[in-house]
Parts: C-alpha cells; structure tokens; sequence
C-alpha cells in the first residue's frame, strides 16, 4: 500500500495545522519515483471515451491560448504540434484502478472531501498558464518532470487575460519554483497561483478535493427547504391599523414576512446533515451512476452471496456516513441517505474508505438486523455492482 512520505519528519497532524490550507508545501520523494500509474497512450485513450472529459490546452506563442473540449480522436492527436500542448483528463481515478490507488495516501483527509484524480500529460514545453484553484490540490508527478513557480499575490477576476476561455493570469510574477521529478509533490493551498510547465514530456496527478461555494451551498439548501414547505401556510396580517397609509410596507409587516420565513427555514441538526451529506456524495452529471436493468429482492441477493459471488464497489460512486446523535446512523450514498443500523458502523466505515471495484466484506451486513435489507437497496442504487458486471 501507497504511503506518504512528510519531509523533515513532518507528519499528518502537524501537516494540518501548519499547512492545510494555510500555505504551500513541496515533497520531495512524497511516493516512490516508480509509481507510473498512467501512460501517455492510456491517457490519450480514455479522452476519446465519450463518458470521459477531456481536454486539450494549446499555447499559440504570443496569440491566446488555445482550449479544445472532448472527446478527440487519433487524427486530433496526430495533428498536434511538437510541443506547447497539454491533455487533461478529468476523474482518472474512477476509469483506472492504478490511478485510484494514489488516494491511499490521503485516508488522513476526509475521503468524502476528495473529488477526482486529474491527469495530465504534456509535450515539452506543455501548461495550461498562470491560473489559480479554489480548492485544495497535491500536484503528483508521475513521469518526466515539470517546472513549477508560484505567486501569493492576490488575484481577482479583473487579473485574467482577456478573450480566451481559460481562466490565465494576465501578470504572474513567481516568488518560488521547484523542478519536480517522479515521485515528488506540491501541495498548494486554495488560491495560490501557480504556473507549471513540462521540460520534456510529462505526466502530472493532481488530487482535487470538492469545495462547495456559499453560493452552491445556499442553492442547494434552499432548493430543498422549498421543496419541503408547506403551501398552505401562509403570510397573514392579523390586528391592522385602520389608519395605516394603504401603499406603506410597515416594518410589522416586513417582521410578520421574515417570521414566516425563519419558521420554513428552521431544521434540526439531523435533517442538515442528511442535506449536507447527500450534497457531497452527489455524481457528476456524467458520471451518473444506472442502476440495475432489473432490481433484485433480498432472497435473490442473499441466494447469490450464497454462491460466492462477490459485491464490489462502483468505480464512480461516492460514500460517506453522519453520525448526528449517539443513536443515528446515516449512510450517504451517491447523493441519497440511507438510515442504517448503528451496529453497522464499522462495516460502513469500512465501505466508505474502498476504492473503485474494491470488493466489499459483504458478511457483517448479513449478521446486523436491517443490514441484508440496506445492502440489497445499495445494489438496487448501482451503488453496489456485482463482480461479473460489465
């Protein structure tokens, strides 16, 4: 198993505290120089999967960059120049079992915080320019090398470099640079620029992590709160003063509105959680997870874990669990919750921390009351796949 490898004997707990989204990192021998889990063949391959995004950047000399959407085909790729080109690919970890092992090191992060594994391959000379992230990355390089430089200068939307669709910096002035090599690692917090660039072809892995805006956060809050109100109660304005201006909103009236509105929007701590957690195990629109042609019922499913076939997890599907009092227990599984047994804590743990077709210890499912039930429902989601499905 992947191991991480903190420099001058940092480990994960002082790594939070002093750098977690505070400041830049660079990890010199993070992982082993060998770990090669992706070729530029492989690469090239998935982005012209119609269910794969993908993308090309171009870098045109003094005329603007250059943006190619997926997916391509063998004649895209023939046609590119020699160098100053970039491939990304977006959620390698969910179409490669090697490339999903790179998230082992992360388990002291929340797993459910972690979005995707993107990859990307670049001829010499390759970047997508100065830019920033608004969340969380670890920059793996996985072959060859690429020259990276970072600024903390603050950034604001009038910085970008103007008709293009990518979002460059038109100023970046680097503070640091490192030359990474296979293996090595640069962690980077939120909002700090950076600009990398491939010296000879190479292959970067970047570890993003899901970072939900207020904005997403209050949509989506809002949207359910909506959805659950009740339609017939209603604003009313009872004991009026008959000598109140007919055209004036009074300040009453205003306090009688927002009363109305604080009693629809107060939820308890376990209906946040349940909102909460459904958002963050929500798929990707095109990682959409299709259930079974045909559901199963609880005997079929116990008949045929009977006769040894195996139960192994959706390489898209996304799991976490809340605990929001002592005696609830919520599985979240790609975007629906699931009320579960407390005695199938550590079995959930345990699913939550699989990779993509992990097979899952299906036993302490069937030993817990309610357990065979929630386990046949995960296989009727997709959630569940078995071993022999395409």
């Amino acid at each position: 198993m992947l191991q991480l490898r903190f420099p001058d004997d940092l480990d994960a707990e002082e790594f939070l505290a002093e750098y977690w989204q505070q400041r830049p990192l660079l990890m010199r021998g993070a992982l082993p120089a060998n770990i090669d889990p992706v070729t530029a063949e492989v690469l090239a391959g998935l982005a012209c999967e119609e269910e794969v995004e993908s993308r090309l950047v171009l870098e045109h000399g003094n005329s603007p960059w250059e943006l190619r959407q997926g997916p391509f085909d063998e004649a895209d790729f023939a046609a590119l120049p020699d160098s100053h080109w970039t491939l990304l690919v977006q959620d390698v970890d969910k179409h490669l079992e090697s490339v999903a092992q790179l998230l082992k090191p992360f388990d002291f992060l929340p797993r459910w915080r972690i979005d995707d594994i993107m990859a990307s391959y670049a001829a010499d000379g390759g970047s997508v320019g100065p830019h920033t992230d608004a969340y969380d990355v670890f920059l793996i390089q996985t072959a060859g090398q690429r020259r990276w430089r970072i600024s903390s200068a603050t950034t604001t939307e009038a910085d970008l470099l103007p008709d293009t669709q990518l979002r460059i910096l038109d100023r970046f002035e680097a503070e640091q640079e490192w030359l990474l090599s296979p293996g090595d690692m640069l962690y980077l917090p939120p909002g700090v620029a950076h600009w990398g660039v491939a010296e000879g072809p190479c292959i970067t892995c970047s570890v993003g992590f899901r970072s939900p805006s207020s904005r997403e956060l209050a949509s989506s809050w809002c949207e359910q709160i909506t959805a659950q109100a009740d339609d017939d109660l209603r604003y009313t304005d009872p004991h009026l003063d008959p000598d109140q201006p007919g055209g004036e909103i009074t300040p009453e009236a205003v306090a009688r509105a927002t009363d109305l509105l604080a009693a629809v929007l107060e939820r308890d701590s376990a209906e946040q959680s349940r909102w909460f957690g459904s958002l963050m195990t929500e798929p990707k629109p095109h990682l959409w997870i299709e259930p079974p042609a045909r559901p199963v019922s609880l005997e079929d499913l116990a008949g045929r874990l009977d006769s040894g076939e195996r139960l192994l997890r959706h390489p898209y599907s996304r799991l976490a669990y809340a605990r929001p009092t002592e005696r609830q227990l919520v599985l979240f599984a790609d975007g629906q919750a699931f009320d579960a047994p407390p005695a199938l804590l550590d079995a959930i743990r345990q699913l939550t921390l699989l990779g993509p077709l992990e097979e899952v210890p299906h036993a302490p499912w069937l030993k817990v009351p309610g357990g065979s039930e929630l386990l046949c429902e995960l296989f009727n989601q997709g959630t569940l796949i078995p071993d022999d499905a395409d």
